[in-house]
């Protein structure tokens, strides 16, 4: 017996600020969130911007003994999975504890803690790195202490896949349930890697954008981009059975119909350039959805503002969805929030899944130019009201890792 699988709870922490519908709210204004890089000294960089979580205090969240222990990284997780039990109206006390799992991808880690240990162990010695720091700076520590927040003893772990990780984990997080393993989980993507040593890898592997226009550094299937933006954030989803949403009348934001996973074998930071694999993923997720090509109207790319990548993506959407590829209105989140990485697919799957819920898709902010290799509706001119009975978030991460999502408008009907 397999179980539908529906969205009863949603939380995020981006560069737009703290909360869903903060980000939600400056999506689908049109709202920039990617600024100058403050929080490091870039004055040895070639880079300028970043998708800072500025309006993020800790204190506002944690005491001074959890901040003392917990990566910022995982400050995020614990934050967004908070506000997704909160919208969810879950409560553990009320469930088999091992029935609720908590998944979360993480695409690095604790990099910013090891660029600080290091420098400490450099200039005094092993017996100056903090007993803290492996505890804190592994990717499994934000599901970890998602779990001790929330009491969900069930499957936990997180999916290391790149800028795939966090649209895995909800991969995951959905099989599990769809096929009786779980009854609900907490699912999703964090990251925070905003330091002069990740920026500088970066930068000199020719993935950031160097433009000093700020407003032309994000521009995603534009002919004139030249990178993407490091960002910050994190995404967190309540996924849940059908029955056991309806059991206790919880509100459902949407369907997640459908999940598709493949490997281009190709690269280990180039896409495949005819897209196949990509288009593979996608195919996969709206057959298991039960949903045709035709149905699907929107596609939350995976967009980066790299030139291979959004040449690549656009050729995957040919493959799989052959001429009705020219009627998708597809946009890309990072153009108005820079690239998350491991938690750009969570955040982005929470974007989807609100598109289906209202029928509005945000605009791909600072699309101006076409290019020929980038042929389709990206959605240049501002935000868009239609109809989304069914739409796909894509993730692709270095590695060759694409991970692609079907969301379906609820219903009662089976």
């Amino acid at each position: 017996m397999t179980h539908r699988v529906v969205i009863t709870g949603m939380g995020a922490v981006t560069p737009m600020g703290v909360g869903v519908d903060t980000l939600w709210n400056g999506l689908t204004e049109g709202r920039l969130a990617i600024s100058p890089i403050q929080m490091v000294d870039a004055s040895r960089l070639a880079v300028h911007f970043a998708g800072q979580a500025l309006d993020y205090k800790a204190e506002d969240h944690f005491d001074k003994r959890e901040i003392r222990t917990m990566e910022r990284f995982t400050q995020f997780a614990v934050v967004a999975a908070r506000e997704a039990m909160q919208t969810s109206g879950l409560n553990i006390e009320e469930m088999d504890p091992y029935r609720a799992g908590c998944i979360v991808g993480v695409g690095v880690g604790g990099l910013t803690m090891t660029e600080s240990e290091h420098q400490s162990f450099l200039e005094n010695g092993a017996s100056k790195i903090s007993a803290r720091y492996v505890p804190m700076m592994i990717a499994n520590m934000a599901a970890g202490e998602v779990a001790m927040k929330t009491g969900f003893k069930g499957a936990n772990f997180a999916t290391v896949t790149a800028c795939a990780s966090g649209a895995h984990a909800i991969g995951e997080a959905f099989r599990k349930i769809k096929h009786g393993y779980l009854d609900c989980c907490l699912c999703g993507g964090s990251e925070s890697t905003i330091s002069e040593f990740c920026l500088a890898g970066f930068q000199n592997m020719r993935a950031l954008t160097r433009t000093e226009e700020l407003t032309r550094a994000s521009i995603p299937f534009d002919k004139d981009r030249s990178g993407f933006v490091l960002g910050e954030g994190c995404g967190i989803l309540m996924l849940e059975s059908y029955e056991s949403a309806k059991a206790r009348g919880a509100h459902i934001y949407a369907e997640l119909g459908g999940y598709g996973a493949t490997c281009d074998a190709y690269h280990q930071t180039s896409p495949s350039p005819d897209g196949s694999a990509a288009a593979r993923a996608m195919q996969d997720a709206y057959n298991e959805a039960g949903v045709a090509p035709a149905q699907v109207a929107y596609i939350n790319a995976h967009g980066t503002s790299t030139s291979m990548n959004d040449a690549s993506e656009t050729a995957a959407l040919k493959v799989a969805f052959g001429d009705h590829a020219y009627n998708l209105k597809i946009s890309s989140t990072k153009s108005m929030i820079g690239h998350l990485l491991g938690a750009a697919g969570a955040v982005e799957a929470i974007v989807t899944a609100k598109t289906v819920e209202t029928d509005t898709i945000h605009r791909t902010l600072g699309y101006q130019t076409p290019d020929p290799a980038c042929d389709l509706d990206y959605c240049g001119n501002g935000t868009v009201q239609m109809p989304v009975q069914a739409a796909l978030s894509n993730s692709l991460g270095f590695g060759g890792h694409n991970a692609c999502l079907c969301f379906k408008k609820f219903t009662d009907e089976t």
